[in-house]
């Protein structure tokens, strides 16, 4: 049995994190068992009421005494996460885990290390964005592209799948939107 760990970095997701819990623990993948961690990030809301009340729909909550932002709740989970591969969903349901077994293909299939999403390449739909965002995603993608021999489309997606012991949590630099960038640098350069 594979064992995923699904990471879910959350604050303030009252409106959302229960569906969004239910539709991944929904997920089934032959050969492959899924982790599930949330982590609140110091939620003023509700979130964490929810999560308590509702403890079947997670494997592990990490609770930060204090707002420290995404890469913060990120690390934590890394931290938390015993699956041999880490996959991360965000909790705004921007991402449905509808998509989970599309993700865990290439892994299954071929023994890949490193597997993103896209929100270009091919998608059924597209969700417009704003073309500032939209311009930037691209060339950061680009030049990542090119720093690394590789070709991938959207770097930036939530959706990025990656065996765990290519990147151990306390190497880890960066806190804020960059952090997504670093793990998959640092993935790339230990990956075949």
């Amino acid at each position: 049995m594979l064992r995923t760990s699904i990471i879910i970095p959350a604050y303030n997701e009252e409106a959302t994190i229960l569906e969004l819990l239910r539709e991944v623990r929904a997920q089934s993948v032959e050969g492959v068992e899924f982790e599930v961690v949330v982590i609140d990030d110091g939620s003023k809301d509700r979130t964490v009421a929810l999560l308590e009340e509702n403890p079947t729909l997670y494997d592990k909550l990490v609770k930060q005494p204090k707002n420290g932002g995404k890469g913060a709740a990120v690390l934590a989970g890394l931290r938390a996460a015993t699956g041999q591969y880490i996959l991360f969903q965000d909790a705004d349901l921007e991402y449905s885990p509808s998509h989970y077994e599309a993700l865990m293909f290439p892994v299954k299939a071929f023994g890949a290390e490193i597997v993103m999403g896209s929100r270009f390449s091919g998608p059924k739909y597209t969700r417009v964005q704003y073309f500032s965002h939209k311009v930037g995603n691209r060339f950061i993608t680009l030049i990542f592209n090119i720093l690394f021999n590789t070709t991938f489309t959207d770097i930036y997606t939530c959706y990025l799948l990656y065996r765990r012991d290519l990147v151990p949590p306390d190497e880890l630099v960066s806190f804020g939107w960059e952090q997504h960038g670093e793990i998959l640098c640092r993935a790339v350069r230990r990956g075949r």
